[in-house]
C-alpha cells in the first residue's frame, strides 16, 4: 500500500522542524551555555583521575592528577567570559584551557600554584598558546604577573575573550590582573578543559565580552624599526643525540632557503613555521646588513634555546639559554631582548649576518634589535 502523499508531506516537515530546533539547542549550547555541570556524564577524562563531589555544601569537581586534562564534552567557545571557583592542591600548576580543539592546538590562562599566598610573585599567572602541542610559555615571558589568591579556600577566576584579546581576573573582579593583547594561538574556536590537581565550582560561561574589543591590541614594538624582522629560513636539521655541534650541521650551497618574518616584538617564531621538536633540531637563519663604512654595532639578542653566530662566514658568537641550568639567561631562561648582546663588526657594503638555533625543549626562536640604525639598513 503506498503512503498518501499528505502523510508524506507531514513527515518531512516534522523532520524539517526537528533538524532546526535540534541546531537552534547546538547555537544556544555554543554561544551561552550558563552553569556548566559538573558531573562524570558532561566531561571527558581518564578512569581514577577525576571525583564528582558535593565540597563546601557545592557540587564541585576534584582534579587528582597533575597532568590529566579533564575535557567539557559536545561544547563550543569562541568568545565570551568564563568564570569558576578554584581551590588549588596541586604543588606546580592548575590550568584553565579554551578554544581547546587538542592538546596540540588551545590558549591556556594558568596558575603557578606553589606562589598561592604570595601576592607579589611575578609569575604567579601566566597566560600561553599551545601550537602543535608545544606549550611557548618561554617565548613569551611578558604575559605573567602577580596575583592575590590563596591555598585552602576558594578563589575567583573570570577569563573574558574577544577575538584577538583575553581580560584575566582573579579574585577582585574590578581590576584585571592580566590582559593579553594578542592571544597567539593558531585555535580560533573549541571546548574548555583542566588540569593540575585543583578543586572546580561554579563554572559558568557566557556570551558577554564586557566591551572587550576582538582586534589585537598594539604590538609595542610597532614603531621600532631597529628589529630585524627580515630573515631567510632553512629547513630543520636532525642532530644525533649527545651531539652538541659539528661541521655538516652547517649550512652550504644546497641549503634551500625561505622568507620567515617576525611576528609581535620582533618575535621569529620558529614553533608556528615547524611545529614540534621531536628530539633536537637546528635551523639557520640569515639576513644582509648594509652599512655604510666600517663599524662595530651592538645588537641585543634573546633566543631559545641555544645559537651560532656567523657574521661574513666568520665565527662570532656561541651561548645556550637553558632554563633550570646555570646557563639560564635572564629573565629566568625565557627568551627577551634582554638575554644577551652582541658587538657585530660590519665591513662597508653588504654583510651576512647567520644564526644556527637548536631547540629541545619548549619554545624555539629568536628577536634581534640593534641599538640604533646610524650608517646601516636592514633587510626590507
Amino acid at each position: 500500500m503506498k503512503t498518501p502523499f499528505s502523510i508524506i508531506i507531514l513527515l518531512l516537515a516534522l523532520a524539517c522542524n526537528t533538524t532546526f530546533a535540534q541546531k537552534q539547542k547546538n547555537q544556544v549550547k555554543e554561544l551561552a551555555q550558563n552553569n556548566v555541570v559538573l558531573n562524570a556524564d558532561n566531561w571527558e577524562f581518564k578512569t581514577q583521575t577525576v571525583e564528582f563531589l558535593e565540597y563546601k555544601a557545592r557540587p564541585a569537581m576534584k582534579i587528582l592528577t597533575s597532568s590529566d586534562q579533564v575535557i567539557l564534552k559536545d561544547f563550543k567557545f569562541s568568545n565570551g567570559t568564563i568564570e569558576y571557583d578554584m581551590e588549588p592542591l596541586d604543588p606546580r600548576f592548575t590550568s584553565c584551557y579554551f578554544r581547546w580543539e587538542d592538546s596540540k592546538e588551545c590558549e591556556c590562562f594558568y596558575f603557578r600554584t606553589g606562589c598561592a599566598d604570595k601576592p607579589q610573585a611575578i609569575d604567579a599567572v601566566q597566560y600561553a598558546p599551545y601550537i602543535d602541542g608545544v606549550n611557548l610559555w618561554d617565548l613569551m615571558f611578558q604575559y605573567q604577573t602577580n596575583a592575590d589568591f590563596k591555598r585552602n579556600e576558594w578563589n575567583h577566576v573570570k577569563l573574558v575573550v574577544s577575538g584577538k584579546q583575553m581580560r584575566a581576573y582573579v579574585n577582585d573582579m574590578n581590576a584585571p590582573v592580566l590582559e593579553v593583547p594578542m592571544l597567539e594561538g593558531n585555535s580560533t574556536t573549541g571546548t574548555l578543559a583542566f588540569d593540575g590537581q585543583a578543586i572546580i565550582s561554579n563554572l559558568v560561561v557566557k556570551a558577554d565580552v564586557e566591551g572587550l574589543s576582538p582586534a589585537p591590541g598594539i604590538d609595542p614594538t610597532i614603531s621600532d624599526p631597529r628589529y630585524i624582522r627580515k630573515w631567510k629560513v632553512s629547513q630543520p636539521i636532525a642532530t644525533e643525540k649527545g651531539i652538541d655541534f659539528r661541521e655538516e650541521y652547517r649550512s652550504n650551497t644546497e641549503t634551500v632557503w625561505e622568507d620567515i618574518t617576525a611576528e609581535r616584538r620582533g618575535l621569529i617564531n620558529l614553533n608556528r613555521k615547524f611545529g614540534k621538536t621531536e628530539g633536537r633540531r637546528i635551523v639557520w637563519l640569515k639576513t644582509t646588513i648594509y652599512s655604510d663604512k666600517v663599524q662595530d654595532k651592538v645588537l641585543n639578542f634573546g633566543f631559545s634555546d641555544e645559537v651560532w653566530v656567523t657574521i661574513n662566514n666568520s665565527p662570532l658568537y656561541i651561548d645556550k639559554n637553558l632554563y633550570n641550568t646555570p646557563m639560564a639567561k635572564q629573565p629566568d631562561g625565557r627568551l627577551s631582548i634582554e638575554n644577551s648582546f652582541i658587538t657585530i663588526p660590519l665591513k662597508e657594503g653588504e654583510n651576512q649576518l647567520m644564526i644556527g638555533v637548536a631547540n629541545f625543549f619548549y619554545g624555539w626562536g629568536i628577536v634581534a634589535r640593534f641599538n640604533n640604525l646610524k650608517g646601516i639598513k636592514l633587510e626590507q
